[in-house]
């Protein structure tokens, strides 16, 4: 025994060193079985192996720094436990794996939680923090010669991070369309490295000039030379300078449940006030830039007039200038542009955001009576009536309004105060789905109720209403796939439901002329189109875009775009493999062109703007009034 307990005592470090690689081994096993029994979400058989040597080495440099191995097991568990199921949970919930933007927007998750489930994100972020800072042996010579290796590894890859992109595509494999298989084909640790040297290799110098020229000629088509001609002859041009207020109602995942025959729901969850109003606007659709949430990007598109083409949040990372957008284009007419949405100012980054578009007023949740809230969500019908107290008076004043509405109730995960009880059920196992379509009940009614009030006191009034992205329900498009409308995985989708995927209803109410059919409108030629019906014809960034010619309405996505011809109710889905179309280049090289003058005008040099009206006016950030101010 003694001789035993000798061993020991020579080999400990040799020991620990066995243990704790044979820990990271076992843990990575249950962690891989548990995400595919709960979740179904696991790497590919082909790529555990790799997945399973990507941990080791963490665990292996995370080791190397502990102060013991019970330290090290601890804040392993803790800091892989976070990140795999924190994947496992968007993949299942949005269809997408963890990139690096995610992390940056991190921040705006704890803005939308309350209670309990504010309290569990924090810990989800402080406790493998503190664990792993408490692991670390800090008086150790060897730690500090570890941080020094991580750091030079960090910079080599900031440094050269197209290289790296370069080789790790050739090796792991990269597909443009379909990140879900990219995380099943590499593993999480691969997967974060390889899309964060991408994200990185991204950051390329602004175009210049003539790249903006060139880009601005194949946008606008056949129109490059009327664009150019009138714009740079603007100076001495007089436009006529629209009148009518303008009203949009953006509704949180408001979509036409009923199209989920597998859920048997008991009744339909939509006002038949609405449904008619629907059909007289013929069953219009908005084809949305996400699904299931990041609503910040819906808002870009329709507020801005460009597309948004990567997975991560514009808010947050590409809106960097003072830009002529909708609010700042109508406020050169004369309109008061005001926003209001009851949740934390700076969600998404909203305080900026807004004001670089150009909005005077943002109303925000410390601007209203919470006095009708579902858990964090303030009820519709006291948003709606609160806005009309504030705006009925500015209604038929002198100065025409654009009145921007961004509900909060209806957000997931459905939750319904003691005035609202439930009416509708579903199938056994459609839970989700029956507490969906329980709050559409009272959503649509609330609308509809609210639509009836705005157009008696503003009877010329523009208004258009729109959901801004499908429902986010169960795991794996679960709720969707049980009625045929989507597959499991984002890769087995077939053209038409790429197109299911962003479909949500449209209606635009053109004053006394009542409901007008537009079709299926991509979001971001929303605002050429509300221009057109208010009869501003001035020079705009907003029209640039929707200058699609020939390609019939193109509806990007990330790595992946589709085309919507006139009168056609299929989708060609464009991927960029050998199988497209041929006119897929053609479709692909236009969007190129509109992200080239998409960076110019939003984080570049804005070039583009010295051939366009640029407006003479610019809001400072002292402009930009938060909370109620009257007069309008």
């Amino acid at each position: 025994m003694k001789s035993v307990f000798s061993f020991v005592r020579a080999h400990s470090r040799p020991l620990a060193w066995c243990a704790a690689l044979l820990f990271v081994l076992v843990w990575h096993w249950l962690a891989i079985r548990a995400g595919g029994h709960f979740l179904q979400v696991e790497p590919w058989d082909s790529a555990y192996t790799r997945d399973l040597a990507a941990h080791l080495l963490l665990g292996a440099v995370l080791f190397a720094m502990a102060r013991s191995l019970t330290r090290f097991m601890i804040a392993a568990t803790a800091v892989f436990g976070v990140l795999t199921f924190g994947n496992a949970m968007k993949l299942s919930t949005l269809g997408a794996p963890v990139m690096p933007d995610d992390f940056a927007a991190a921040r705006n998750m704890f803005l939308l939680l309350d209670g309990w489930s504010l309290v569990g994100a924090v810990l989800l972020v402080a406790v493998p923090t503190l664990l792993l800072v408490w692991s670390i042996d800090w008086k150790r010579r060897w730690t500090w010669a570890n941080l020094a290796f991580i750091g030079a590894a960090v910079g080599l890859v900031a440094s050269f991070p197209a290289d790296l992109v370069r080789v790790m595509d050739q090796h792991f494999g990269h597909s443009v369309w379909n990140q879900p298989a990219n995380y099943q084909s590499r593993g999480l640790p691969i997967h974060l490295l390889q899309e964060t040297s991408r994200a990185l290799a991204r950051r390329v110098p602004p175009p210049t000039a003539p790249q903006v020229e060139q880009a601005l000629r194949l946008v606008a088509g056949e129109r490059a030379g009327e664009f150019i001609q009138v714009t740079q002859n603007t100076a001495g041009t007089v436009f006529a300078q629209p009148k009518r207020n303008l009203h949009m109602i953006v509704l949180e995942s408001f979509w036409d449940p009923m199209a989920l025959t597998a859920s048997r729901l008991s009744a339909d969850p939509l006002d038949p006030e609405f449904r008619r109003l629907w059909a007289q606007a013929g069953h219009s659709h908005l084809l949305a830039p996400v699904f299931g949430g990041y609503t910040a990007n819906t808002e870009f598109e329709i507020l801005c007039g460009f597309p948004v083409t990567a997975d991560n949040v514009f808010f947050e990372t590409g809106l960097k200038r003072d830009v002529p957008c909708l609010p700042a284009h109508l406020g050169e007419a004369g309109y008061h542009s005001l926003a209001s949405h009851p949740n934390a100012a700076s969600f998404w980054n909203r305080v900026n955001a807004y004001r670089r578009l150009g909005f005077e007023t943002y109303w925000t949740d410390r601007d209203f009576a919470l006095d009708d809230m579902n858990q964090a969500f303030l009820g519709d019908a006291s948003l709606y009536r609160q806005v009309m107290e504030r705006l009925g008076p500015a209604l038929g004043g002198p100065r025409p309004v654009f009145d921007y509405l961004l509900t909060y109730f209806g957000h997931l995960p459905y939750p319904l105060n003691e005035r609202r009880p439930a009416v509708i059920t579903a199938a056994k196992g459609h839970e989700v789905v029956a507490a969906y379509a329980n709050t559409l009940y009272y959503k649509s009614r609330e609308l509809m109720a609210f639509l009836r009030e705005l157009r008696a006191a503003d009877p010329d009034g523009l208004i258009v209403l729109f959901g801004d992205h499908l429902p986010a329900l169960t795991p794996n498009f679960g709720g969707y796939a049980e009625s045929g409308l989507l597959a499991r995985q984002r890769g087995a989708l077939t053209d038409p439901m790429f197109r299911t995927l962003v479909e949500t209803p449209l209606i635009l109410i053109d004053g006394r002329r009542g409901p007008v059919a537009v079709g299926d409108v991509p979001a971001y030629q929303l605002p050429a189109l509300l221009l057109d019906r208010l009869g501003d014809q001035r020079p705009s960034i907003l029209r640039l875009a929707a200058q699609t010619g020939a390609f019939g309405r193109i509806r990007p996505l990330p790595g992946v775009h589709f085309v919507v011809e006139d009168g056609a109710n299929a989708a060609r889905v464009c991927r960029g493999a050998e199988t497209d179309a041929d006119s897929c280049a053609d479709s692909a090289h236009w969007l190129q062109a509109v992200e080239t003058l998409r960076t110019d005008l939003f984080s570049g040099e804005q070039h583009a703007l010295l051939d366009l009206h640029l407006p003479s006016r610019r809001l400072r950030a002292a402009d930009v009034q938060t909370g109620p101010q009257t007069p309008l």
